[in-house]
């Protein structure tokens, strides 16, 4: 088995670069919304931090396609689609998080504006995570078993 930071891992090292952009975008959002909330003495909404934090399940996400890489146990002389496999699904997983990351964003500033519409704001960033899995799924049912 080839194994290495070279191959599988990149589908976890590149679905995880997305995940930190995704939460940084989210993130500051949020902390934009609690801050003009403190400034009009008004309850900062905590339920924010859902939204900041949903892009890190795409690292999680590499994760699992790494080990299900790892695990099919292919030949050396596939290391060069490993490498494609990992690099390419990864960076589909980075897409899905950083623009989970911006629905997030917009979903943090509605709800501490307007105090509704959260289940509205959280189906939407659940659809821009369904991106991710597909590919992890999808992804995974393509390897071949070694």
């Amino acid at each position: 088995m080839v194994s290495g930071l070279g191959d599988m891992s990149l589908s976890l090292a590149i679905a995880a670069m997305g995940s930190a952009l995704g939460t940084g975008i989210a993130g500051m959002a949020a902390i934009g919304a609690w801050k003009r909330a403190f400034m009009q003495s008004k309850a900062a909404p905590f339920i924010l931090v859902a939204f900041a934090g949903a892009p890190l399940t795409q690292t999680i996400y590499g994760m699992i396609l790494r080990n299900a890489i790892q695990g099919a146990n292919l030949p050396a002389e596939s290391y060069p689609y490993q490498m494609l496999i990992g690099f390419f699904a990864g960076v589909a997983m980075a897409f899905s998080a950083y623009m989970q990351g911006k629905a997030g964003a917009k979903a943090a500033d509605a709800l501490a504006e307007t105090g509704k519409g959260f289940g509205n704001y959280i189906m939407v960033v659940g659809i821009v995570e369904t991106v991710a899995l597909f590919v992890m799924v999808f992804t995974m049912t393509a390897i071949p078993k070694g």
